[in-house]
Order: C-alpha cells, then sequence, then structure tokens
C-alpha cells in the first residue's frame, strides 16, 4: 500500500543536529528511492531555514526544515502484527548513561537488520526503549562474534567517538582460537583486502595477490599475540589498529590458522568434527570462537578513558576447559 504525507515543517532536534540532509531523509522515508530523494533536493523542494540547500548540507540544532509531499509504502496490519509478537532478547548491559550504551552481543545475532533478519540488535533495543530519541551502532560486530558492542545514545557522541576512531584511539581486543600451533609471541599482519560477493550473493574478503583494473584494495592491519596453546589449538589475543570486514578472519585464513568454526574462512572438516564430537561430549564447539573481549575508548562527554570488557560466553570457557582436561 502507499501513501502521500503532507507537507512536514519541523525543527531539528537532538537527533537530526550535525547529520547530512540526505541522510536525515534516507532514514526518515526508508521506502522511497534514493533517487527521488535526492531529486527533491536538488528541485529546491526541500528547504532549510527558507533557503534552498545541496545534499551535503549538515543540520544544525534548531534548523526549520520544511520537506515536501513524498509518496511512501506503508506497512499492512499483518506485518505491524507480527512486530508486537517478536520476543525481544534481554541484553546484558556492561555500561550505560545518557551518551552511551555498551552491551554484552550474543553471537548468532546480527547487530542491524537485512536480509531475512527483521530485527537485530539496534531494532531491538530500540522497539524496547521507545522513549529514547536516539540511539545509534558506534561499531559493528559479525553476525557469529560475540562480546562488546558500543552504541551511542547522543548523536554528538556519535560524532565524536566516530572522530575515536578515525584517528586511531580506539583499541579493541579479541580472543580468537585457531588451528594449530602458533609459535610467535607477537605478531604485525598487515596486508591488502578486496570485497567480492559470491555467485549466491554473499559478502566476503580476500587478500589482494595482485591488482585488478580500477580495484581499491583497503590496507589493514591486526596484531596477534598468544595467549595460550595446546597441541592441535592456540588461542590469540587479536587487536584490530583498521576495522575491515571480516578482518581477523581473513588474516588467519591467510596465514594457515582458520578460526575455529568459522564457517566462511574455516576448515570445514575440522568445524564439522569440533561441533558433532562423535558424541563423547568434550571439546564440542558449535559457533566461531571470536569474541570481543575488550574495548578502550575515551568517554565522549568527560573524555575519561573506559575500558569495556566482556568475559567469555560459558560455551567458549567450556570448551578451553575440556582442552586443559584432556
Amino acid at each position: 500500500m502507499e501513501s502521500i504525507t503532507s507537507i512536514i515543517k519541523e525543527r531539528v532536534k537532538e537527533d537530526g543536529d550535525d547529520q547530512r540532509i540526505d541522510n536525515f531523509l534516507f532514514k526518515r522515508f526508508r521506502s522511497v528511492p534514493k533517487n527521488h530523494l535526492y531529486q527533491l533536493i536538488r528541485s529546491g523542494q526541500v528547504r532549510v531555514n527558507g533557503k534552498r540547500i545541496d545534499a551535503n548540507y549538515r543540520l544544525q540544532l534548531g534548523d526549520m526544515m520544511r520537506i515536501p509531499p513524498v509518496k511512501i509504502e506503508t506497512k499492512d496490519s499483518f506485518h505491524r502484527a507480527a512486530i508486537t509478537c517478536v520476543n525481544f532478547f534481554s541484553f546484558t548491559h556492561l555500561y550505560e548513561d545518557d551518551a552511551v550504551l555498551a552491551i554484552d552481543k550474543p553471537s548468532g545475532m546480527a547487530v542491524h537488520g537485512g536480509s531475512n533478519i527483521s530485527f537485530g540488535v539496534i531494532e531491538q533495543l530500540r522497539a524496547q526503549n521507545p522513549s529514547w530519541k536516539f540511539l545509534e551502532l558506534v561499531h559493528r560486530l559479525d553476525r557469529e562474534t560475540s562480546g562488546v558492542l558500543l552504541l551511542a545514545k547522543k548523536r554528538s557522541a556519535l560524532v565524536e567517538l566516530h572522530r575515536q576512531i578515525r584517528e586511531g584511539l580506539v583499541e579493541k581486543h579479541y580472543l580468537v582460537m585457531v588451528k594449530g600451533k602458533w609459535s610467535n609471541a607477537k605478531q604485525h599482519v598487515k596486508l591488502a583486502l578486496d570485497k567480492y560477493v559470491t555467485a549466491s550473493g554473499e559478502r566476503r574478503v580476500a587478500v589482494v595477490t595482485s591488482i585488478r583494473p580500477g580495484n581499491k584494495p583497503m590496507s589493514s592491519h591486526s596484531i596477534f599475540k598468544l595467549d595460550k596453546s595446546w597441541d592441535n589449538f592456540s588461542l590469540l589475543d587479536a587487536e584490530i589498529k583498521t576495522g575491515r570486514t571480516h578482518q581477523i578472519r581473513v588474516h588467519l585464513a591467510h596465514l594457515g590458522f582458520p578460526i575455529l568454526g568459522d564457517d566462511k574462512y574455516g576448515n570445514f572438516e575440522i568445524n564439522k568434527r569440533l561441533a558433532k564430537d562423535g558424541g563423547r561430549g568434550k571439546n564440542k564447539l558449535t559457533r566461531m570462537f571470536l569474541h570481543a573481549h575488550s574495548l578502550q575508548i575515551a568517554h565522549p562527554v568527560s573524555g575519561q578513558r573506559m575500558n569495556l570488557r566482556s568475559p567469555l560466553s560459558s560455551d567458549l570457557q567450556k570448551f578451553i576447559d575440556d582442552l586443559d582436561r584432556f
């Protein structure tokens, strides 16, 4: 179903402060094609303080916006009813104040909705806290990765935290279990990465071995430290200096140390064996062993250094305990 909005005149509140007008409109009108929204801006139908603006104009607190009538798709009653029936997850809060929220994200949950996923972490938290005027992800974690996830409850906090990430002022550490006997106490890995899409439509990343015409590979930097090793497995602390998609997973697979349980870049035979375990009940692992265990960042308001930590989940800790026992 479709409907047409009336002319919208409103002042910019905190959730829109310092946001580009095009991004503001994309978020407001998610079902409207972006090229149509750009056309409304270019034609002068979208105005701020009575004036024409460019798509890159950054809104300021108190600006008066005028948005013309827009044709949007409306959700039917069945879809609305389905949303109300969602069983929301009760997240563990590691830290919360008026500016930021840090949660312990479980493995298997996407951070945001997308293909075949209606409610990710961000959608669930918004639905659970309707009184919050603003909530956005500061960074992301893969669906299979557990651990510290930071969100901003104010746009000013989001802008400041993103600045720290861009300038390399944030320290992120992961605990990761790999197949093989890791020998180096500390190893820097710097590789160029390239994104691609498989024939089935899955997003993947690979180490660049040759530059293709028109290709712009991404630099990446990880630091791996040996935490503990056994005959066939090694537990590493992974610090990422760049936040590329699947960076840790691709780096370790390229070095010949695939992450246990990784269904994209790992050793599938080993993963299958660990998941089944022959019915013996030891060394069983049914998920990827990659856990974001700490994040250090300056508080966006006070400037005080924050050290957010997430303990290993019980299934990962049990896997380590079994390795020690047997």
